[in-house]
């Protein structure tokens, strides 16, 4: 079994520990059988195992149809569960940005994944633009739970980031944080830059 692919059942395994079948309204099986042939998407990926430095992923697993106030807690820095500043009712009115295709289906695999650490101290409507130019997509609310839920090592003190790909029509931008040793799902200021604040980007989306 290639590295890959023991990446891809662990990343699913995991999930289903958190009780994501539930979340999702599905038995076991049926969420499992959702998502499964993807494993097959990362068997011919020949990148799907290559870290190119330490703020890569080469892949996430991302499930569709999970309330983003449910999912937050389901991420941790060790025992220290994640949680949101803002209101159930308010998250989903962030919707993907023009430009930002979220594959439709039963979950995808987002590749190629960059934290964005060259981005601290740079206004997430800069980043946008740079991210933008260089054919890369940032990161929805849903793609950066998931990454911290399979890698909560990626969510570290002074290199937290911004998820520009999800936005509601006014100047907040949403962003993964450090807050009481806890992951916390908040917002900062479209124009406002922060030393500790990159904005995670990726290569690219495939659904089955």
């Amino acid at each position: 079994m290639s590295d890959a692919i023991h990446e891809f059942d662990r990343q699913l395994d995991h999930l289903v520990s958190l009780g994501y079948p539930e979340l999702s309204g599905k038995s076991e099986s049926a969420f499992r059988n959702g998502l499964y042939p993807l494993r097959d998407v990362v068997a011919a990926r020949p990148d799907a195992d290559v870290v190119r430095h330490e703020d890569h992923v080469p892949f996430v697993l991302v499930p569709s149809g999970i309330a983003a106030d449910e999912s937050i807690t389901r991420t941790a820095l060790g025992k220290q569960q994640g949680f949101t500043v803002l209101e159930a009712a308010e998250l989903p009115t962030f919707r993907p940005i023009e430009g930002v295709e979220v594959p439709d289906a039963d979950g995808y695999l987002l590749f190629d994944i960059d934290t964005g650490t060259e981005f601290l101290n740079v206004t997430p409507q800069d980043a946008l633009v740079k991210i933008i130019t260089e054919g890369r997509s940032p990161l929805t609310i849903d793609e950066g739970i998931a990454l911290v839920t399979a890698r909560p090592d990626m969510l570290r003190k002074n290199k937290c980031f911004s998820l520009l790909a999800s936005r509601c029509g006014d100047k907040r931008v949403p962003a993964l944080w450090i807050s009481d040793r806890r992951p916390k799902l908040g917002w900062c200021w479209n124009g406002n830059p922060h030393t500790w604040l990159g904005s995670a980007h990726a290569g690219d989306r495939v659904g089955i």
